[in-house]
């Protein structure tokens, strides 16, 4: 069956939930027409806003909660910092049983509740006046933030099937990339308005989460009664071959994981500290990533939509191994030569992510059975954050030791990562 021709599995039960079934997306082409029939193919339009409040808020949450602590509460730097890293891992702890609630037939009733959790961690950043507030805000936004890519495409997977739930994941994800660089840019401007005009967009932002939530939550849709009452029978029971293999995949996972930090952590470095260049390199990099994902991601995913899911997250690690392998190269050069070689393998960098998040949750969502899919969701999704949470510590512990111990160390990683994809991943 063509892309073309895939429709959702669900659209009678859809129009019944009032959510007006998946349109027929066109050709291999990623352009906005293309992007907007996406966006509105798993929810309709009122799953498209919530998306776009997601992506927004997922944008300004380091940036706005940093400054908030800082410039309203008048928290030290390492305090604030430190309790947004903890949010951010009381959120992972939350994930395995938001991959259970979805088990139990769940799909738009936890992704409402994740906004909602925000929503409340805003308020609780209206009303804190010192750190106890802070934490307990931090908590929430962290539990709300990590969850949510688990219950979106526990939905996305209701209402779409194959290659068309592929694509409307890929068309979130650079719905969500767009948000990441809007929220973060917002959250930059605001500061410059001091703490009234900070807390006013904490106002904001909380009202917007709690919008959406209510819109989530009137689409009422849950899984196929019949997934439902096997995930329940099921629940003590032996969770089969293909939860295993996904959970191997899972661990395989790890080292792609770092790929991210590398962008926001280790390349800052190696070109401020190693190669004495100019902190605007590394804004370049960044502004540079986030346009070519914005752009690429959509359009990749089509035209590999022929493409085994597993080949192609085996060929992101390898195109990852080949960017750490190429920065290791540039770093050689030194001086502006050696920025500027960073900068041309970052292109490679960002096309090995593109392949990495557009065939990741894919093949998860492809592989899993039906009422186990919360709990296969949950695992990559966990170990994606458990890799992003050790990455800044392991990278910055081996760019201590030089450029030549932490990119061969890395690629090698990611390269056993790939061929462990190609041994033990479902084939899909």
């Amino acid at each position: 069956m063509s892309l073309i021709q895939e429709k959702s599995v669900h659209d009678h039960a859809a129009v019944r939930d009032g959510v007006p079934p998946a349109p027929p997306i066109g050709a291999s082409r990623g352009g906005p027409s293309t992007l907007l029939r996406l966006l509105t193919a798993a929810g309709g339009p009122r799953y498209a806003a919530a998306l776009v409040v997601d992506a927004v808020g997922s944008g300004l949450l380091r940036p706005f909660l940093l400054l908030y602590g800082i410039g309203v509460l008048h928290l030290g730097t390492a305090a604030a910092g430190l309790t947004m890293s903890a949010g951010m891992v009381a959120g992972l702890l939350v994930v395995p049983l938001t991959g259970r609630w979805i088990d139990r037939g769940a799909r738009t009733l936890p992704a409402a509740a994740t906004l909602a959790v925000r929503a409340a961690g805003a308020l609780a950043l209206l009303v804190s006046d010192g750190l106890p507030g802070f934490v307990a805000a931090s908590v929430l936004i962290g539990v709300g933030s990590q969850s949510w890519p688990t219950t979106h495409a526990a939905v996305v997977s209701t209402l779409t099937e194959g290659r068309l739930r592929d694509a409307a994941l890929a068309a979130g994800r650079s719905l969500r990339n767009a948000g990441l660089g809007a929220g973060a840019l917002l959250a930059t401007l605001v500061v410059t308005g001091g703490a009234g005009a900070i807390r006013v967009l904490a106002g904001v932002t909380g009202a917007a989460c709690l919008a959406a939530a209510a819109l989530v939550l009137s689409l009422r849709v849950r899984a196929p009664q019949r997934a439902a009452d096997r995930a329940v029978q099921e629940q003590e029971q032996e969770q089969g071959e293909s939860l295993r293999r996904i959970s191997l995949l899972s661990l395989a996972n790890l080292p792609y994981a770092f790929c991210f930090d590398v962008l926001e952590v280790a390349l800052p470095a190696l070109l401020v500290l190693h190669l004495h260049a100019s902190p605007a390199w590394s804004s370049g990099v960044f502004v540079g990533n986030t346009v070519l994902v914005i752009a690429l991601q959509l359009v990749l995913v089509l035209r590999l939509a022929d493409r085994s899911r597993r080949a192609v997250l085996a060929a992101s690690g390898v195109t990852l191994a080949l960017a750490y392998l190429g920065y290791w190269a540039a770093g050689s050069l030194g001086g502006t030569a050696g920025a500027a070689g960073v900068a041309a393998v970052s292109v490679v960098l960002t096309l090995g992510e593109i392949l990495y998040t557009g065939a990741g949750t894919a093949l998860v969502t492809a592989a899993a059975p039906p009422h186990l899919l919360g709990r296969a969701l949950a695992r990559w999704e966990l170990s994606s954050g458990v890799g992003r949470a050790a990455a800044p510590a392991a990278l910055m512990a081996l760019l201590a030791a030089g450029p030549g111990v932490l990119w061969p160390v890395l690629a090698g990683a990611t390269l056993l990562g790939a061929l462990a994809v190609l041994r033990l991943a479902p084939t899909t």
